[in-house]
């Protein structure tokens, strides 16, 4: 990962380029749920978080969960990279996060807050080389969910090596000291957490590329069995943003 300064004049001008080159989907297909899965496999094998399987898939039971979104980025019409978004209430409460991390989410969860959770953020090993900007493309997915569902917190289950970005891209502190997270060999993870009503003035004037329009979002986050593509995504100006 870059510095900050230089991910903010260099990857960003770029990010926005690749913006109307790319689809989010929500993964619901057979087909597109194993492209997902075995793009886990190579990414988390790539990073030395598994041991070879005979399967070459990543998949758990949180992946069906009602409160779950899988989403795949798509650039040109190939997968990419992908992030799996809980929503987090006092009635749903299904997530890897909240069985790693439950003793300080529960009684959050108990007080009505509201948890936006991006949980198994992957990319195309070949394709995070190609494409540097793919990380900030599919965790703005996470920060226009905490838009659409008005959360209080987004929340970030990271490798205790990716706190850097997340604290410079969403501002996010950690929440918690490392824990081991299911099926990782080598790695343990930290929960961190954005006060998203605080910091999302900031985090839209640093990274105007994480804006989106209303539409956007309904198309996103709406339940909707017929719908299996996403439009493109609209980047939004300042200026529409304020009309």
């Amino acid at each position: 990962m870059k510095s900050g300064a230089e991910s903010s004049t260099a990857l960003l001008p770029r990010g926005a380029a690749l913006f109307d080159r790319i689809d989010y989907r929500l993964i619901e297909t057979p087909e597109d749920k194993d492209s997902l899965y075995r793009m886990r496999y190579r990414a988390y094998l790539q990073a030395d978080l598994i041991v070879p399987s005979e399967s070459q898939r990543v998949i758990d039971r949180f992946d069906d969960a009602p409160n779950v979104w899988n989403f795949g980025v798509y650039v040109d019409n190939e997968l990419c990279s992908a992030v799996r978004i809980h929503i987090l209430t006092a009635e749903w409460r299904a997530s890897y996060t909240t069985e790693v991390f439950g003793d300080v989410l529960h009684p959050r969860l108990d007080r009505g807050e509201v948890f936006v959770d991006p949980c198994r953020f992957v990319a195309d090993p070949e394709m995070h080389q190609r494409f540097p900007e793919l990380p900030y493309l599919t965790v703005r997915l996470p920060f226009v969910a905490c838009e659409h569902f008005n959360a209080d917190v987004g929340l970030a289950m990271v490798r205790t090596d990716h706190q850097a970005f997340y604290r410079r891209v969403f501002l996010s502190d950690p929440l918690t000291e490392p824990r081991p997270f299911p099926g990782w060999h080598s790695k343990k993870v930290i929960l961190m957490g954005s006060d998203y009503p605080k910091v999302r003035e900031r985090i839209l004037t640093r990274f105007p590329i994480m804006r989106s329009s209303a539409f956007e979002r309904r198309m996103l986050f709406e339940r909707s069995s017929q719908r299996k593509t996403m439009p493109r995504p609209m980047l939004v100006t300042d200026a529409a943003a304020q009309a």
